[in-house]
């Protein structure tokens, strides 16, 4: 779901670059940096999505999600707290939420990050104690010199 999430959004900002750009200078406290985070936020999306695709890295994505995820809602939390102007520079379908869809859609974004380090933690442990019993019954073998 990350994988199909984040390609979809960076190819939107992407599409719609300049818009993007725009919206991002309209922003509280980042509109100074517009121009870096409207190449950086979709860069970074399909680099997580990539890191999907191998099994090695599932983790490290797992993480890199949940932290991009906080950071976005942390910021949606911020600006709608502190701010009178808040446009959305998310792109398609997810521009269409209100901000209270917005901010739940991306807990749950979060939640399944968590979810997926919980479970990807845990297969690391069970593989690895699995080797480690499969060693115990085997005689250890010595090398002659």
């Amino acid at each position: 779901m990350y994988v199909v999430m984040f390609i979809y959004a960076a190819t939107n900002k992407l599409l719609d670059f300049e818009n993007f750009r725009l919206k991002l200078g309209r922003f509280p406290i980042i509109s100074s940096y517009a121009d870096w985070i409207a190449w950086g936020v979709p860069v970074i999306e399909i680099f997580i999505a990539g890191l999907f695709l191998f099994p090695k890295y599932m983790l490290p994505a797992f993480y890199a999600s949940f932290s991009l995820m906080t950071i976005f809602t942390t910021y949606i939390v911020l600006v709608l707290k502190f701010s009178d102007s808040i446009p959305c520079s998310c792109g398609g379908v997810i521009s269409k939420l209100g901000w209270k869809e917005h901010l739940i859609f991306n807990i749950a974004f979060i939640a399944l990050a968590l979810l997926g380090i919980l479970l990807s933690r845990n297969q690391k442990d069970y593989l690895a104690k699995k080797i480690l019993r499969s060693d115990r019954g085997r005689p250890k073998t010595c090398k002659k010199e």
